[in-house]
């Protein structure tokens, strides 16, 4: 089998993004556009990816580390020029490369894998995606003779009247010869209205020297659309979106209003999980079988088992178990770990928290750097008191006991199994187990004392 490359092109400032951040990492559904190229590419087995970068370069890098080599082009003189950096990497392989634009975020792995077996088929030295579109505007136009082999591809800018009437065109997405690619690179020139570096020339050359140029037609147009302002973000974010809610639904998810669900493109859901309005999942998430996400819930990077529901609240950074109960109105910050048949009820925030089997806060508390064991009971308007205003200290609630409402339980502190504490106490000292403790004031009671303070008109 023949060895393959790929070269992302991902050095552009994409001044019509009118933005601090570089072009290809501006986010569609979760992810850099770059890292959903890169993504869909490595699905292929190529024995090297190289990305070309400039502008932004030590962040595309960071983005994208392990997952390619990279080469830097200076100058952004056209896309000709750009691959041309990565000559000392590819000049001396033989194989097939393909060139992909680091903005076109929706193209598929399986799309470059059948361009790249037609290419090898058809014997090609190039091989080009090409596409049909009604409004072909902006867009290389793919020109053919009367026999209809490829002629020539000719930029809009530098397209005549009746060459920009043509309604196929160049995707920017081609397959080479390696080899063939890199011998004539370098004879490539700028002779045209943007004085750069244009790849297709290269095509040109090719088929001057006589070799075969072959096209790949493909029918989803959406799959070739490049990303240069905020608009065709929205619109490439909307495309996407479709794609990965209908990819769930078809695998046995309930979405109940996809226009208005946004799930990322990393997200893993199980069957009869049910996805209500306003959702959002994003990054690193994992949703077991027979769940209910309640409308307008955020999750983030956490993993949720089986058969748990969640309200209307927000998690990010967690795990969160099996038969679980959250919300409404939950938070559950980072670092997490709720474990199965667990409620965590309305108003509960809880911060890098082990919260054990079976245990209950069902409302209005706030618990933080804390190890709760099972069976646990949180009363409402409870607190761990875990900052001194300099570090933050442990709480432990071992199994079984019961936490009065609105207690503080000032950290470091242990409430030992099976202990209780009394509504509105503020614990600073550890409680044994099966004690009954106590902390607040003595009640005092001074009759007629009201009426000291009425103030006579």
């Amino acid at each position: 089998m023949k060895k393959r490359f790929a070269v992302i092109l991902a050095a552009g400032q994409g001044t019509r993004m009118k933005s601090k951040l570089h072009k290809v990492l501006h986010a569609i559904c979760g992810k850099p556009m770059v890292e959903h190229v890169t993504d869909q590419v490595s699905q292929l087995g190529m024995d090297k990816i190289v990305t070309i970068v400039g502008h932004g370069a030590e962040e595309v890098k960071l983005q994208l580390e392990g997952k390619c080599l990279f080469v830097l082009q200076e100058e952004q003189l056209g896309t000709a020029h750009a691959v041309i950096q990565a000559k000392p990497l590819l000049k001396d392989e033989d194989g097939t490369t393909v060139v992909v634009c680091g903005d076109t975020p929706l193209i598929k792995a399986e799309t470059i894998e059948a361009l790249m077996k037609h290419h090898e088929n058809q014997g090609a030295k190039a091989t080009i995606l090409t596409a049909y579109v009604a409004n072909p505007t902006g867009y290389g136009r793919i020109i053919r003779d009367d026999a209809g082999h490829i002629e020539r591809i000719v930029e809009h800018k530098d397209a005549t009247q009746e060459e920009r009437e043509v309604k196929e065109i160049n995707t920017g997405i081609y397959c080479f010869d390696n080899k063939a690619l890199f011998s004539v690179l370098d004879k490539v020139s700028n002779h045209n209205t943007q004085g750069e570096y244009y790849l297709p020339d290269a095509i040109g050359i090719l088929k001057a020297k006589g070799s075969v140029i072959a096209a790949y037609q493909t029918d989803d147009f959406e799959q070739s659309l490049g990303v240069n302002d905020r608009v065709q973000l929205a619109a490439a974010e909307k495309i996407l979106q479709r794609r990965i809610n209908e990819f769930h639904m078809k695998n046995g998810v309930t979405i109940r209003d996809p226009e208005h669900t946004y799930i990322g493109s990393d997200v893993v859901i199980g069957q009869d999980t049910v996805i209500e309005p306003g959702v959002m999942l994003a990054g690193n998430v994992t949703i077991g079988q027979n769940c209910h996400i309640g409308p307008n819930t955020e999750i983030k990077n956490c993993h949720v088992g089986n058969d748990t529901t969640i309200r209307q609240s927000v998690a990010a950074d967690s795990a969160i178990g099996s038969h679980v109960q959250i919300g409404p109105f939950s938070h559950i910050r980072p670092l997490s770990e709720i474990a199965d048949d667990a409620k965590i009820g309305n108003f509960v925030e809880m911060k890098k928290v082990s919260f054990g089997r079976g245990s209950k806060a069902p409302h209005l508390s706030y618990i933080g750097d804390a190890e709760v064991g099972s069976g646990v009971n949180i009363g409402c308007g409870s607190i761990t008191v875990n900052y001194d205003g300099k570090n933050k200290y442990l709480t432990k609630i071992e199994d079984e006991a019961f936490i009065g409402c609105n207690s503080n339980l000032v950290s470091p502190v242990t409430i030992g199994k099976g202990a209780f504490v009394a509504a509105g106490s503020t614990i600073t000292n550890d409680v044994p187990g099966e004690a009954l403790s106590i902390a607040r004031a003595k009640q005092i009671n001074k009759e007629g004392y009201v009426q000291k303070l009425n103030f006579k008109k």
